[in-house]
């Protein structure tokens, strides 16, 4: 009996990642076209290549990619162009679905020449700083790319990889979210450019999508890991624990994490830097009994690793500057009462602090179009107003070329400010950098110092908030203790069920902190409501229940769309349709 021959394992062709090779190739080719022209449908064509490289099925023509993300009338008609330039080159049965024999995967097709051309390579050194495929410096091409230790790249692949290892994983993360887990990973900011630059550690993201280490899909933007981030990103998980030191080309990250521990918990630079990206801003004045006494102003700010430049330019100013975290709003100004050292002691005992009535709230503008599309935007609002201190401000920052690549309309953006200041009540100040933004804390520090300077301060509840005087000449001498202030912020303290009932109502969405505030004083809880419901005589009534509740300075009615709403949210029987 004749020996078999041994069985050859394996493919006879390599099969695509992508069921649609070549209208990935066409795409690849638009976008690369587009970025050397310096053209923003740079992003389009590359959000494109996104959503084809996701479609797990193989499309007929390019009108059937209407169905995906980000695929519009442009694109396919373009794409459709070169469907029917390629049937006329191979005819009209050639497959789509596969790479031609004659098309090598690096190809450039001319749109003067209906051929394909290979990409071209000059040995000249003014080409190897080019994208990957084109002339020059073929080694260094070759290479894998792998991101530098601790840099954004680095700190992103880690952060996604420990995320997905967790149980009950998702598998991804929102943008917020994904910069808080991979800031510690990270030496520079994720949200604040360094001086003289324009770039943060989160730019480094565009770099792991064209490598497609990451996929970023969805509105609000999911990011996760490709089969092939996944596994660098464990690789790189394995030379951080000191597993693997496979292409671990920079090791000094250890000592800029041993300072941020070094630095926590002390006074002045060394306060302990919160889990928030903004610096908090507060001015100490004295609080004293005397008329006599003169006040010194000292201002304390946030992370300063984040806002180096905000804090040079305080500097500069003349203001004086402390950290520490704030659980609501960004800048607040506090009294400190100076007190008489103590014989025998080293020290002068600490003073009392009295957080004056004005707290600021810092958004960017591309922070607070992120803010509105996740839903934090109303949620802070709410925050800000029910904090206990009555001159809340908005300070909206336009943040210069960054507003040019925003995922709202302008006019979007400038209703919600609008709102901001008409309907919610707050003070809006709107600057054009940061620059701007530390001039108008240093001249409201200023302002602050005269106005509160010679008079008496005195402690008070938070719950008498709401006896306060509305003169804004004749501010209050009765305030809010800081640490009574900041622990009433707290975000995920343990809340009553009138808190929570009222977070509940605030998700509806039409239904504002001032109108969820008006329902729950009427009915404080849940079950106050649904006995109110089985009280009514019929489906109408129940319907028109919270209709005559008024809202707001202007004590307007709730109106019966929302009463509507929140009847069928809490009374419907099964998934709402």
């Amino acid at each position: 009996m004749p020996a078999r021959e041994p069985v050859r394992l394996g493919r006879k062709r390599p099969v695509p990642s992508c069921p649609n090779p070549l209208f990935l190739l066409w795409l690849t080719e638009l976008r690369d076209e587009a970025k050397e022209k310096g053209l923003k449908i740079y992003y389009t064509y590359q959000k494109a290549i996104n959503s084809l490289n996701k479609y797990p099925l193989p499309l007929k023509n390019a009108r059937e990619a209407k169905i995906l993300q980000n695929f519009g009338d442009g694109i396919c008609k373009l794409l459709d162009d070169r469907l029917q330039k390629y049937y006329r080159q191979h005819g009209s049965n050639a497959s789509i679905h596969i790479l031609p024999e004659t098309t090598p995967p690096a190809v450039r097709f001319d749109d003067n020449n209906l051929a394909p051309t290979k990409k071209k390579s000059a040995p000249s050194k003014g080409d190897s700083g080019r994208g990957e495929g084109e002339g020059g410096g073929k080694k260094k091409k070759k290479r894998e790319y792998v991101p530098q230790k601790r840099s954004g790249g680095y700190a992103v692949l880690l952060a996604l990889y420990r995320h997905c290892q967790m149980e009950g994983s998702k598998g991804y993360m929102f943008k917020l979210e994904l910069q808080t887990e991979a800031q510690p990973l990270c030496d520079k900011s994720f949200t604040v450019p360094d001086l003289g630059s324009k770039y943060t550690a989160w730019s480094s993201v565009s770099t792991l999508i064209q490598k497609n280490l990451l996929l970023k899909t969805h509105n609000p933007a999911r990011y996760s890991l490709t089969e092939e981030g996944m596994a660098l990103a464990e690789r790189l998980e394995s030379a951080e624990r000191g597993g693997e030191k496979e292409r671990d080309r920079e090791g000094g990250g250890g000592e800029t994490r041993d300072e941020r521990r070094g630095g926590r918990g002390g006074e002045g630079e060394k306060a302990s830097y919160g889990d928030t990206e903004r610096a908090e801003e507060e001015e100490v004045l004295d609080l004293t009994q005397s008329d006599e006494e003169e006040t010194e102003d000292v201002l304390i700010g946030g992370n300063i690793q984040c806002k180096q430049e905000l804090v040079k330019e305080l500097q500069r100013n003349g203001v004086n500057f402390d950290v520490r975290k704030l659980n609501v709003g960004d800048f607040l100004w506090v009294a400190r009462e100076k007190m008489d050292p103590v014989p025998g002691q080293l020290r002068a005992p600490c003073g009392r602090e009295l957080v004056l009535d004005y707290i600021v709230e810092r958004k960017r503008i591309d922070d607070l179009c992120g803010s509105i599309i996740d839903g934090r935007f109303r949620e802070q609002k709410f925050r800000l107003k029910r904090c206990g201190l009555r001159r809340p401000v908005y300070l909206v920052e336009e943040c210069g070329a960054a507003a040019s690549h925003l995922s709202l309309p302008e006019s979007t953006l400038q209703q919600a400010i609008v709102n901001t200041q008409v309907v919610d009540g707050l003070f809006v100040k709107r600057v054009q950098d940061v620059r701007e933004s530390a001039a108008y804390l240093t001249v409201m520090t200023r302002y602050l110092n005269k106005l509160y300077k010679n008079r008496s301060l005195v402690t008070r509840s938070r719950e008498l908030e709401g006896d306060l005087s509305e003169d804004q000449d004749d501010p209050s001498c009765s305030l809010i203790s800081f640490a009574e202030f900041n622990h009433g912020a707290v975000k995920n303290k343990c809340q009553t069920v009138r808190e929570v009932f009222a977070r509940q109502l605030m998700q509806i969405s039409g239904l504002s902190g001032d109108k969820a505030a008006a329902i729950i004083q009427e009915y404080p809880t849940p079950h106050s409501l649904l006995t109110a419901y089985d009280r009514c005589s019929n489906e109408l009534e129940r319907e028109k229940l919270l209709s005559s509740v008024r809202y707001g300075k202007l004590k307007r009615n709730l109106g019966p769309a929302l009463s509507r709403t929140v009847y069928q949210l809490y009374c419907t029987k099964g998934p709402l349709t």
